[in-house]
């Protein structure tokens, strides 16, 4: 009975006590639980990123049907090798702003690929099917053109965050989508509701990743003057931590009531 009085009478956590929990235990057991929409999602974005990469070594003319020549010229100035700048990195001010630009550039991402799936998921498939296949246009094109030293030495670090919220907003929105296709045995808008709670959490935590794989991007893949091998390095210890996050990230633990699908 003192033990029970004391559980039942003890102060609440505090909040950051709980975010720590959710971010570690409680996210990845909600994308765990909804795996089918993050494979799903996983093959609409990857697929058509690495068909398109492997179709523009072998026939590199046809990024001109992807890209427009504006796009085309942008990325090849940003990440022309012989260009002196990339042996170096921004100055502190450049830095913080460019932090601030990847990340109203990476949450809008994220919100736009789950709301998506209001639209029946159409929304989202097509966001995951335009962003595989922009990252396939410009990475197979600039591989096919010699200046993808530049280009994997500035990617490999914020990636492993970046794609990875990508899918999950993306399996969040597909979620979304399946409550009104698909609603089972609960009336379509309790169907909605619910998956509209699972997304919401999901997109908590998506809205972490990005924002981690933004700092990562402005205050480490922009200093070009690192060796490669740091940077891939450190780029498959990110993988690492990220994927095994995901997949042993709360294993043991009770699952909340609204991680069910």
């Amino acid at each position: 009975m003192q033990r029970g009085h004391a559980v039942l009478y003890r102060a609440p956590p505090p909040r950051w006590h709980r975010a720590g929990e959710f971010l570690v235990a409680g996210f990845p057991q909600l994308v765990r639980s909804q795996a089918g929409c993050m494979w799903a999602s996983l093959v609409l974005f990857a697929l058509p990123l690495v068909g398109v990469f492997v179709l523009l070594q072998v026939r590199p003319e046809l990024v001109h049907q992807l890209l427009d020549p504006r796009q085309i010229a942008e990325i090849e100035m940003m990440f022309d090798p012989a260009d002196p700048r990339h042996a170096l990195g921004r100055d502190s001010g450049g830095d913080w702003q460019m932090f601030g630009h990847y990340i109203m550039n990476n949450i809008s991402i994220g919100l736009r690929t789950f709301a998506g799936g209001l639209l029946a998921g159409v929304g989202t498939i097509l966001v995951l099917l335009a962003n595989g296949l922009g990252i396939g246009a410009v990475a197979g094109h600039l591989q096919a053109i010699g200046h993808g030293d530049p280009f994997w030495r500035f990617v490999a670090g914020h990636a492993p965050l970046e794609l990875t919220a990508i899918v999950i907003a993306g399996g969040a929105g597909l979620r979304l989508g399946m409550g009104l296709v698909a609603p089972g045995r609960r009336r379509r808008r309790d169907a909605l509701v619910h998956a509209g709670r699972i997304g919401a959490r999901l997109c908590l935590g998506v809205a972490v990743m990005l924002l981690l794989a933004a700092f990562v991007e402005a205050f480490w893949s922009s200093t070009q003057s690192i060796p490669a091998w740091i940077k891939y390095g450190v780029s498959a210890l990110l993988w690492l931590l990220v994927l095994g996050w995901l997949w042993r990230g709360g294993h043991g633990i009770a699952a909340g009531g609204d991680d069910a699908s």
